[in-house]
């Protein structure tokens, strides 16, 4: 390589790459080429079968979500039950208790007036 080149030598080189380039970029197949064709059916293919997997994908991602949101629906309905059932068992609890009011009430007084009783009797 000399480093006496001159501005025509340089040109010229600079021409015979763009030829180049140009040869090159011709030399490609086209598009009507049954190679490019084949590839750029294989490309369509890849890219089907990825649009198909991302699909898949999704739907499992919200079968899952749908199936999440049945079993937290479930568990919600059986802490309502649950609740209820507890508040059915204090509400039972305060009835008895009610109803056992008066007994108690009625073994107190007749306790209340023996202790009373038997403390007059004694003096």
């Amino acid at each position: 390589m000399t480093y006496n080149r001159n501005y025509t030598d340089r040109q010229t080189d600079s021409a015979n790459a763009k030829l180049a380039l140009l040869a090159r970029f011709k030399a490609r197949p086209g598009t009507d080429d049954p190679l490019m064709q084949q590839r750029r059916a294989e490309r369509l293919a890849v890219a089907e079968a990825r649009a198909a997997r991302e699909q898949a994908r999704l739907e499992a991602k919200r079968e899952a979500e749908r199936l999440l949101a049945a079993a937290a629906a479930e568990r919600e309905a059986q802490e309502r039950l649950a609740e209820l059932a507890r508040e059915e068992e204090r509400l039972a609890d305060l009835a008895r208790a009610e109803a056992e009011r008066p007994r108690k009430v009625l073994l107190e007084a007749v306790h209340y007036a023996q202790l009373r009783g038997a403390g007059s009797r004694r003096r």
